[in-house]
């Protein structure tokens, strides 16, 4: 902790923060290129009802997905990062877990994107979740 101007204490940025950091401003670009994609097709004379029709061909709908799983899955990472920094866990295993985990975020949503195989995001969603039960286990005990 270090104190700010004000006498407050404030946490040192960890490698746990430094990746929810990461994860906010990749989900702030994905949801920008959406709103790009969306305004795009707006203006090509395409109907608002295409952006809930499932359609894994339509960037629209693939860019969609991408934005509400970053959404649905900040929760998960947020919890994991609170819980470690205030039992104050941290050292080189957190720190290759926190980058491993973030680099197959982003690799599971530019799959996603790119509308690769589905067994690739499955992979990269498997390395993820392993991530954070260790990471939520090292923080428990």
């Amino acid at each position: 902790m270090i104190p700010t101007p004000g006498g407050q204490m404030a946490i040192d940025m960890t490698f746990p923060l430094w990746g929810l950091a990461i994860f906010i401003v990749w989900t702030i670009a994905v949801v920008i290129l959406l709103l790009t994609v969306r305004i795009r097709h707006l203006a090509a004379g395409g109907s608002v009802k295409d952006f809930a029709t499932p359609n894994d061909e339509s960037l629209l709908w693939r860019l969609y997905r991408v934005q509400s799983n970053l959404v649905e899955n900040l929760p998960l990472y947020l919890g994991v990062v609170f819980l470690l920094t205030v039992q104050a866990v941290s050292g080189t295993v957190v720190d290759v877990l926190i980058v491993v985990y973030i680099v197959f975020r982003i690799v599971h949503s530019l799959i996603h994107i790119a509308g690769l195989d589905p067994r690739f995001r499955l992979l990269c969603l498997v390395i993820q979740f392993g991530c954070l039960l260790t990471l939520t286990a090292l923080a428990i005990f």
